[in-house]
């Protein structure tokens, strides 16, 4: 049993029960590993924003960020957690007690639930970074591939029957599109998700003078939630998240539900490289489409993970029941939907089409009738549905004689059933060829969003420019966050602190006036780089923690 538990409190005397300890706060701390290093810069943050403000004496500020600072951004070796003491801020909390008396004056303003709250925000958007990124690429894959394919032959299905012929190309812009809707999501969410929590008090804010500009500052946040209370008590951000993952995951597993049908032997239309199969153990000539199955489980995973949190979500305003569980399962979710898309890139580029297969499906099976009933339309003044008619009993006449395709012929004796005979005859043997003809088809396709070469091209390029402004921003968001936490980290560092309780050997000399540390401090940040002026700052210790953020 640890020394300190989630029991120490005036208010309730007995220890918590080993089925508690061994449930819900086991699978609290589960979570720990996610949360820490967002915990961590909001402890700093906010013992920062407390001595800048007056709020606690500068003394007990320093000292406390001296502790603070030893454990980040990972937890040191000799800190062990344990469900017994509660959850991550409570095993925190109890480690810094044997550090510093300072302690104490981490609780000014803050109650525990905005700690996580603003870990589990800070994971989120990092993750949704990740995740961003990923679909990107994803799409970036697709992209390369269309061009690639722009005028290569393809049946196109519905129903998986054949309706078209298209071009693998135009048939990979499918998900294309998708992919940039989910970078609009994804960019959404994280404008929603990047905003301040910090200073909230407890519901109704705090009669403490919390900067809350400083906090939102400080935590590489874009704003301020306006409202303490609905700072605190969200449930509709992880079910948004959620419902974004399980969006892109449905969009993914079209693409793979696809290519895993395209590739069996009856289609015969793709094959996956071999780096993306696995083999049967018992069948010698299988080459199961393991990455493909993968991406379609996930799907359903993230599915159910967005049943989960709007289930949880359910819960009278204040109460925890419904981020508990947010808590990892949103960070995780995202992380699966990174490898999801980051999987399906590298099957894009690794897979290869049968373009001969390709080319020849796709002047089967009557792939050309809609084509065929059309330029009966144009040429012969016929209503559409009337050609329409014509064709449909071409084609069942041609399945009954067992014949290939459609001639003069067996729609002359359509004619003759529909009394349609003198219609047909402007109509020449070469002008249904051509009709049929599945690059003529496809080459037809001139209009905005077609599958002929040209709309083809002109698509792929504005997905591109699309596609670049969603990577300008991700790569920016990216290092403005990555700046202020090694800003955060500089500015504990420079609030000189007081000797803890077991201090390092140091044959440093006595802590300056708090005005010539501003002014030192000062000094360093006009002539040193970033990186430089923390290196400067943390020179003291063994390991500084922004070498070990840097070194990721």
């Amino acid at each position: 049993m640890a020394d300190n538990t989630e029991s120490d409190s005036s208010r309730i005397k007995a220890p918590p029960a080993p089925e508690l300890i061994a449930t819900a706060y086991a699978r609290e701390l589960g979570d720990a590993a996610i949360l820490y290093q967002g915990m961590s810069l909001a402890d700093l943050a906010h013992v920062i924003m407390l001595v800048e403000t007056d709020i606690i004496p500068r003394e007990a500020g320093g000292e406390l960020l001296a502790a603070l600072l030893t454990l980040h951004p990972a937890p040191p070796l000799e800190f062990a957690l344990d469900p017994a003491r509660g959850d991550l801020f409570s095993n925190r909390e109890a480690y810094l007690r044997m550090l510093t008396p300072a302690v104490g004056w981490l609780s000014a303003g803050r109650a525990r639930r905005e700690a996580t709250t603003i870990g589990y925000r800070l994971a989120v958007r990092e993750r949704l970074l990740v995740a961003a990124a990923a679909l990107g690429d994803c799409a970036a894959a697709a992209l390369d591939l269309a061009e690639k394919h722009r005028a290569t032959l393809f049946p196109d299905y519905t129903y998986l029957q054949p309706a078209q012929p298209t071009t693998f190309g135009h048939y990979l812009l499918t998900f294309a599109y998708p992919l940039l809707r989910d970078l609009d999501r994804a960019r959404a969410a994280f404008a929603r998700t990047n905003v301040s929590p910090a200073g909230s008090g407890s519901v109704n804010g705090s009669r403490l003078p919390l900067d809350r500009a400083r906090l939102a500052e400080l935590l590489g946040f874009d704003g301020i939630i306006p409202h303490t209370r609905d700072a605190m008590w969200q449930a509709d951000g992880p079910i948004e998240i959620a419902a974004l993952l399980a969006a892109a995951l449905v969009n993914l597993d079209h693409l793979a539900e696809d290519l895993q049908i395209f590739s069996t032997a009856e289609f015969g239309l793709i094959e996956l490289a071999d780096r993306h199969t696995r083999a049967s153990v018992i069948m010698p000539q299988k080459k199961n489409p393991y990455s493909l199955a993968y991406v379609r489980g996930l799907c359903g995973e993230a599915i159910g993970t967005l049943a989960a949190m709007a289930a949880v979500g359910k819960t009278p305003s204040g109460q925890i029941d419904n981020r508990m569980f947010a808590y990892g399962d949103i960070p995780r979710a995202l992380e699966a939907a990174t490898g999801a898309a980051r999987l399906m890139a590298e099957v894009l580029r690794g897979l290869s089409v049968n373009v001969a297969r390709a080319a020849q499906r796709a002047s089967e099976d009557f792939i050309g009738a809609t084509d065929l009933a059309e330029v009966i339309m144009l040429k012969c003044g016929l209503d559409y549905k009337t050609a329409h008619d014509l064709v449909g009993r071409a084609v069942r006449a041609a399945l009954d004689s067992g014949a290939t395709t459609l001639t003069a012929d067996l729609l002359n004796a359509a004619a003759v059933e529909t009394q349609h005979v003198a219609s047909l005859q402007g109509l020449t043997p070469e002008e249904i060829a051509e009709a049929l003809d599945p690059a003529r088809i496809v080459a037809a396709r001139t209009g905005p969003g077609g599958a002929a070469e040209a709309p083809v091209a002109q698509m792929v390029a504005e997905c591109r420019e699309a596609l670049a402004d969603h990577l300008r921003w991700g790569v920016a968001a990216r290092g403005r966050i990555e700046a202020t936490e090694s800003f955060v980290l500089m500015t504990a560092a420079g609030i000189k602190a007081a000797p803890l309780r077991a201090p390092r050997a140091s044959t440093s000399p006595q802590p300056a006036s708090p005005e010539t540390e501003a002014q030192s401090l000062q000094q360093l940040r006009e002539s040193l780089s970033l990186e430089e002026l923390a290196d400067e700052l943390f020179k003291d210790m063994p390991e500084p923690p922004h070498r070990r953020r840097f070194g990721r």
